[in-house]
């Protein structure tokens, strides 16, 4: 079997969800007429046409190459395409959309799901959490901004049958005429009042989900050491699981530092690229838990890599999903397959019908806080007509 083309697939936001933003995917096809799908992990804020282009720019590196031989295909590109050694979100990105839709092509070419082809299936089913709730959940989507909005929203999630879930108490300010918090803001010191509305928001949220499910909170790298301590003493005591991107993952010596002055969990990683990426954080022990990206990270090859390395430490993984069905579907095939996986990520976006209508399966949502695990080859998904009819797909090769 040969690759014999790969095009670059891009959704434009006009009608397909909340965000504006524009998923890049990339499809690759064969001699054989089996095809792979995979997701570049920059769908929100900016670098879409960059990665839609970079998929392009690597694709004459692939074509030609056994899609059976993932990790040669891995290799070739990370070793002949430059800027891989200098690491950066638009070329990992594109990589890890190439060696997912690999993934997915072996799968399909064998009949197997890629959990078996990875080593197995460790469990039938993923708990999940809800994840980023300040911008609502399900039927609610839109910013939330008082302390009722929050218990409004977290009511939801419970209803909808989850134990555990996440928000970002500082994504806006107090009401909408206030704007947004900026870097300004979050550097320095914070003030009575912010720290206060960050303790009404997650309190509201803890007093609303209760004692028994877990929280966790996310930061957004918003923060920088001094004002994440501030953050984390002052929300410490509503039995935070995890505190996440507390601080840029650039700075592993103060991601450190953070971990040793508070008590709550940190776990980092949807920023991070490759194993070298997270082994700072592993050696020094700062994370309780990593977030890689498939998209980003490097794909389904260096994922499952950097899922093994972080087991001989002793870390949980979650993955970091916040993309189209195709990145769901491939996380939770990695998620299945490895002994070390703590919960899964169920964005708001994921469980929006604007989404789940681009691909044809809809078992990826979760039903009663679990996702079931499926068993169909590859990664277990694909596009639907309707999004292969909207999408701007060039083409490289054939």
């Amino acid at each position: 079997m040969k690759i014999v083309s790969i095009e670059a697939m891009m959704l434009p936001s006009k009608g397909f969800n909340p965000t504006n933003s524009r998923p890049v995917l990339c499809r690759i096809n064969t001699d054989e007429g089996i095809y792979g799908l995979g997701e570049a992990g920059t769908s929100f804020a900016v670098g879409s046409d960059s990665v839609f282009a970079m998929i392009k720019e690597l694709s004459p590196i692939v074509i030609g190459m056994d899609p059976m031989e993932s990790e040669v295909i891995w290799n070739k590109v990370y070793s002949t395409a430059y800027w891989t050694k200098g690491n950066g979100p638009i070329i990992f990105a594109a990589l890890s959309a190439i060696d997912t839709a690999v993934w997915d092509i072996k799968g399909k070419a064998l009949g197997k799901p890629v959990y078996e082809l990875l080593g197995g299936k460790f469990r039938d089913r993923l708990r999940c959490y809800a994840s980023q709730l300040q911008f609502g959940f399900y039927d609610t989507l839109v910013p939330q901004y008082t302390e009722e909005d929050y218990r409004t929203v977290a009511q939801i999630a419970v209803d909808k049958g989850y134990d555990a879930v996440k928000v970002d108490p500082f994504a806006f300010r107090r009401a909408p005429s206030s704007g947004l918090f900026s870097t300004g803001d979050n550097f320095g010191y914070f003030s009575h009042d912010t720290l206060n509305l960050a303790e009404e928001r997650i309190g509201a949220t803890r007093d609303v989900i209760g004692p028994d499910r877990d929280l966790i909170v996310e930061l957004h790298c918003a923060t920088n050491l001094e004002t994440a301590v501030q953050v984390a003493k002052r929300i410490e005591k509503f039995d935070i699981m995890y505190l996440e991107e507390a601080m840029d993952s650039l700075v592993p010596d103060a991601m450190k530092a953070l971990a040793d002055r508070i008590s709550i969990p940190l776990t980092n990683g949807e920023r991070t690229y490759l194993r070298q990426g997270f082994l700072p954080y592993l050696k020094d022990r700062s994370l309780s838990m990593l977030q890689p990206d498939i998209g980003i990270c490097g794909g389904i090859s260096e994922m499952k890599k950097i899922c093994d390395m972080a087991e001989t430490f002793d870390v949980g993984v979650q993955a970091h999903v916040c993309g189209t069905p195709i990145s769901v579907a491939a996380g939770v095939q990695v998620e299945a397959a490895i002994a070390n996986f703590t919960i899964h990520e169920t964005h708001v976006f994921s469980v929006q019908p604007k989404f789940t209508a681009l691909c044809k399966y809809d078992d990826f949502v979760p039903v009663d806080g679990y996702i079931t695990v499926p068993s169909r080859p590859g990664i277990g998904q694909d596009l639907s007509d309707e999004a292969l009819e909207r999408m701007i797909i060039e083409k490289v090769g054939d």
